[in-house]
């Protein structure tokens, strides 16, 4: 059995742009991946099938016929010219439409997966270009890491300057979709705000830089979901260095000098919302992803 980790994506700020001719809107982020993630694992079998299973797995029973993973299976098998004879099982521990990359990060982990089962058969660069025809955040996925996205999504450029840090994930478990945010949205930063990241030799250093960034979609995803503001009101009683929403939202994180304080945190935020997902993290935590 092959298994691939499917790792959360976290937009440590996003800029966005006017809307393109496509619909589109050009973005400027920085991102990183978590050490909390979902799992991916693939079986020799007679066809292709998916079972997903894991904590969040009921809320795709819906859409698993075009599941993401399955989707992704079938362009592999596409530009590989092969039949997809796998049997796959997707292990849902991120919630759906949260933010962070989980459906992405899944699509992306298939292709490593996959290219793991029939090695030789297309090549890297092979499936960034493909990645695109699934959605804009799977191409950044292929190779989790810390990336400075432009475009749509689709163009990045890997960052050195950005070590690992603590952080604390949170979701009151309110999906939002991504299209009503970015339909929402009114006040942009525009491109070319900030300038890439310097090396940092702190966390604290590190929150300093990315307060001179935002996350434009936080306003438009908390008029559709004010639940987002309560979170962050939770995770700003914590005193972390930095707090700030994820992508589209709904979840929110919190930047934390060590890994105790971050834990600590999500103690009393748990406490406090039980029903809320509180993740205690790593952030750029530094794994060695292998291509084959």
């Amino acid at each position: 059995m092959i298994r691939e980790f499917a790792p959360g994506k976290v937009n440590l700020f996003l800029h966005a742009g006017n809307r393109r001719a496509d619909g589109y809107h050009d973005i400027e982020s920085l991102v990183v991946f978590a050490s909390v993630g979902d799992e991916v694992s693939f079986e020799d079998a007679d066809a292709l099938s998916l079972n997903v299973e894991g904590p969040f797995a009921s809320a795709l029973a819906q859409e698993q016929d075009n599941n993401l993973v399955l989707r992704a299976a079938r362009r592999f098998a596409e530009q590989a010219q092969i039949e997809p004879r796998v049997r796959i099982t997707l292990t849902k521990n991120l919630p759906i439409a949260s933010g962070i990359g989980g459906g992405s990060s899944d699509a992306a982990a298939t292709f490593r997966g996959l290219s793991r089962m029939w090695s030789g058969r297309t090549n890297l660069q092979a499936l960034w270009d493909i990645a695109g025809d699934l959605g804009s955040d799977v191409p950044v996925c292929v190779l989790p890491g810390c990336w400075w996205m432009t475009g749509r999504g689709e163009r990045f450029a890997s960052i050195n300057e950005v070590g690992t840090f603590d952080a604390l994930l949170v979701s009151a478990g309110h999906p939002v979709s991504t299209p009503s945010v970015y339909n929402a949205l009114r006040e942009r930063t525009g491109i070319g705000h900030i300038a890439g990241p310097q090396r940092f030799g702190t966390s604290g250093q590190l929150a300093g830089y990315l307060a001179g960034a935002r996350s434009d979609l936080e306003a438009p995803a908390r008029s559709l979901c004010p639940v987002i503001g309560e979170q962050l009101k939770a995770l700003e009683e914590t005193r972390p260095l930095l707090v700030r929403m994820s992508g589209s939202g709904p979840t929110c994180f919190g930047i934390y000098p060590t890994a105790a304080s971050a834990q600590a945190a999500g103690d009393v935020i748990a406490k406090e919302h039980p029903g809320w997902w509180t993740v205690p993290t790593t952030l750029n935590f530094g794994r060695k992803w292998v291509f084959q």
